[in-house]
This record gives structure tokens, sequence and C-alpha cells, in this order.
């Protein structure tokens, strides 16, 4: 690691839901001599800025734009439907597309699930942000679907959610810039992957020792062997009696 890589941060940006917290923890530990800046983005943003050079790498879901970017799908998300804790969904502890028929589904423009043909009746209007459809969920105008960590960072305490067994699902991955690959990038690939600190990978192999032939033991005295092997007493001056 060269010495201007010490004196620049490590800038990770990430998307909302997404919760870097053990992984800077770790990094920490591990690459205290350099510090690790976190960027918030929004969804929409996550790909250019890596793009740009703005941030080292991105902490995004999947689908996105991936052009000269490299990725790593680190972990899925369970959908839910985030409702009324008055509404009669609650009623059941797992949902289907069929069960949000007869309910008003809100699609933001923000959506980070992709639908082949949206569920439920459609909104008059789409609301520009996720935060914005659960205020409206809170008022009582509709349903929403979205990852977990979503429904968990927009907790209101009239809503709760239940999971939609059958709609898509968001990948959260790792993103950074193609051939772009540094030093400290692999550092944190290997920390989100779950690399021990002792994981030789990206490192060259240590230079084998050649092992040492073992010494042969010299004789010490005592009985030698004549030459039928048998041994034999010395005489005077160590050497063998004559017979």
């Amino acid at each position: 690691m060269t010495a201007s890589d010490e004196s620049q941060p490590f800038r990770l940006a990430y998307v909302p839901g997404v919760t870097p917290d053990k992984w800077v923890r770790t990094w920490k530990e591990r690459v205290p001599e350099v510090a690790l800046e976190l960027v918030a983005v929004s969804p929409a943003e996550a790909a250019d800025v890596v793009r740009d050079c703005q941030v080292d790498a991105a902490l995004l879901r999947l689908p996105t734009d991936r052009t000269g970017l490299h990725a790593i799908p680190l972990y899925t998300e369970t959908t839910v439907a985030v409702v009324d804790k008055e509404h009669v969904l609650t009623a059941a502890d797992e949902l289907s597309i069929e069960d949000l028929a007869d309910d008003v589904v809100l699609h933001p423009h923000d959506d980070t699930l992709v639908w082949e043909q949206l569920p439920g009746k459609p909104a008059i209007a789409r609301p520009d942000t996720t935060p914005g459809a659960i205020e409206l969920v809170a008022a009582g105008v509709g349903v929403l679907l979205v990852p977990q960590s979503l429904a968990r960072l927009h907790h209101r305490k009239s809503l709760t959610y239940r999971p939609v067994t059958d709609a898509p699902q968001s990948q959260v991955a790792l993103s950074w810039i193609e051939d772009e690959t540094t030093e400290l990038m692999e550092q944190f690939i290997g920390i989100v992957r779950g690399r021990t600190v002792n994981s030789t990978r990206g490192r060259p192999p240590a230079p084998k020792t050649p092992k040492r032939k073992p010494a042969q033991a010299k004789p010490t005295g005592g009985h030698s062997r004549d030459r039928s092997g048998k041994p034999g007493k010395r005489g005077r001056g160590g050497k063998p009696r004559r017979r």
C-alpha cells in the first residue's frame, strides 16, 4: 500500500435499507490506517456515482445498469407488503400476489423491484419516492411492496408488513469500476465475502524454505564392527584387537 493510498479515504456509497455497519467495523480493525467514508445515495444514482469515480465502490440494488462496472451479488431480500395494522391482509402470515388483487398497490418512481405486470389495482398517480408511498399507506390510500429492509427503515407505528412469496425480489450487490480493482478494493471485497484476516488471496505466496537433510550421527566410541558386521572389542587407542 502506497503513502497516497493511506492519505485518501476509501469512499463507499450505499442505498437506503442497506446497512454496512458490520463491514465498516471489520475495515477499521484490518485497515486502521485508511479511513472508510460512507456516502448515502439514492438507488437511481448509485451506479452513476461509481462510474463517475465519486466513490470507490457502492452497495446497491440489482437489477441496475452495470455498464462498465463489476458487481458481486451479496444477498437477496424478501419482498413484503406494507399495510395498515388494521388491514384484512394482516390475518395471514404470508401473502401472494393474488391476495392483493382488490387493493390499490402503489408503484413509486424509485421502485427497486422489476415487475412484468403490476399487482393489484393501479393508483391514480405514482408517488415520486418510497418514503412518500409509505406516507400514503399510513393515510390509508393503498398497499406498498418493497424489500424488507425498506419496510423496516420507514417503519410507522400504525403500519406492519407481510412477506409476499411470489413477488420479484431485490439483490444487494457490491459494485466498482471494471479494470480498477485496487489493493484497497481487494481488501473490501475480502471483508464483504467473509474472508479471514489470514486469507492469502491477492498476496504472493511465501517462499518455501528448503528442507535440511538430517545430520548423520558419528560413532562416539564403544564397540566397532569387524568385516563380518559383528561388534568387536577395542584395544588401547581405540583400535580393534586382532583375533
